[in-house]
C-alpha cells in the first residue's frame, strides 16, 4: 500500500483552515463568557484576536505529526 504523503499545499491549505476556525471558535467563546461584561463587540473581537494563539500552535503540531508519519 503506498502512500503520497502530505504535500505542502496540503498543509498550507490545513493551516488556514485551522487559522479561520481558531478565529470563529474564539469569537463565540468570547461572546459567551464576556458578552454581558464587555459587550458583545469587543468580546468577540478579543475572542477571535486571541483564539488563534492557542488553535494555531495545535494545527501546527498537527501537521508535523501527519507529516513524520507519511
Amino acid at each position: 500500500m503506498t502512500h503520497a504523503g502530505l504535500s505542502l499545499p496540503t498543509a498550507f491549505a490545513v493551516a488556514v483552515l485551522g487559522f479561520v476556525a481558531a478565529a470563529l471558535g474564539g469569537a463565540l467563546g468570547g461572546l459567551a463568557i464576556g458578552g454581558k461584561q464587555l459587550g458583545n463587540a469587543l468580546a468577540a473581537m478579543l475572542g477571535a484576536f486571541y483564539g488563534p494563539i492557542a488553535g494555531l500552535s495545535g494545527v501546527v503540531l498537527g501537521i508535523v505529526v501527519l507529516a513524520l508519519a507519511s
